[in-house]
């Protein structure tokens, strides 16, 4: 029994064209179809619950501060009947929440700028200069990062003090930057490094200097991670209670923490519950609307150089 081979197909000559056969994709198993919907769903499905676990506190809490007391306790799911706006005015005016809010704008806005220069600048010069102790110190900020607070509370104190900076706005800005530092300079010293150098080459062979090819040429290319750096700092020096609690001990120096602290302690007392809603709403919605507004750059931020 004779069987037909097939002929092997001839060389082409020099300058012929060869048609390529296009060949079908194989298909995927149905096993592995099956797996992979499994697994998105699962994934989808866990991703579901989280943003229930977390958005539904938020909307309780913004739900709850449009109620009166008697709602609260009496149906504390339900919608509000109607908006009493007069309890945010009652904490913005008679629980202060006004002072409070002004007080740490001040205290985060100027820390969170001093911040960003310093680090910036610091991190420039250990990402793309090379000196004896560049390592050291790199470590030196790294090493602060695992540096426990707790245990600098107490000299810290007494530092402070001994400056004449205890229950001083300008003060706390300086204890907000220092705790900052550390994790601003880690951040941005792994962008610098990302960042192209031919650039900055060619500003020098121009005639700029090392300041001007910094403030002019790299920081603005290090804008992604600035952003992210700073919304990172934002909500760390928003939210800080115990280094206020510890160096600010004046009651008209009080940050919005300390405020909310003082805020519940009364108010709970005096049960006006939807008053201390209302407030704690307040110090909620800036840090919500920093993070809506800068989400986008956060992201962009955090994958820069990633991919290159």
């Amino acid at each position: 029994m004779k069987t037909t081979e097939t002929p092997a197909p001839l060389p082409a000559e020099s300058g012929a064209t060869v048609s390529k056969v296009d060949v079908a994709p194989a298909a995927r198993p149905s096993g592995q179809k099956r797996e992979g919907g499994v697994l998105n769903a699962f994934s989808h499905g866990i991703l579901v619950i989280w943003a229930i676990m977390v958005v539904m506190p938020l909307l309780w809490a913004v739900m709850t501060s449009f109620k009166d007391d008697s709602s609260i306790f009496g149906s504390p799911w339900s919608l509000p009947d109607k908006l009493h706006f007069d309890n945010w005015a009652r904490a913005w005016t008679d629980a202060n929440m006004s002072d409070y809010f002004l007080n740490t704008v001040l205290v985060v806005g100027g820390s969170l700028i001093g911040t960003l220069v310093l680090g910036s600048m610091a991190a420039y010069v250990l990402a793309r200069f090379d000196f004896p102790g560049n390592r050291f110190i790199y470590f030196l900020f790294i090493g602060g990062m695992s540096f426990p607070i707790m245990l600098a509370l107490v000299p810290l104190f007494y530092v402070v003090n001994n400056m004449g900076l205890l229950n001083t706005i300008h003060g706390l800005i300086l204890v907000y930057i220092a705790y900052s530092l550390p994790f601003t300079v880690f951040f941005l010293t792994a962008f610098f490094r990302t960042l192209p150098t031919s650039v900055a080459e060619a500003a020098f062979v121009d005639g700029a200097s090392h300041t001007r090819t910094f403030f002019q040429i790299m920081l603005p290319m290090a804008k992604p991670g600035l952003i992210s750096v700073g919304i990172f700092n934002f909500l760390g020096q928003w939210n800080q209670y115990m280094l206020p609690t510890v160096l600010n001990t004046d009651p008209d120096k009080r940050v919005l923490t300390q405020g909310l602290v003082q805020l519940a302690v009364s108010q709970g007392y005096k049960g006006d519950w939807s008053g201390l809603f209302a407030g704690l709403v307040m110090a909620m919605l800036p840090v919500l609307a920093a993070y809506i507004v800068f989400q986008r750059q956060v992201v962009a931020g955090l994958t820069a150089g990633a991919l290159k």
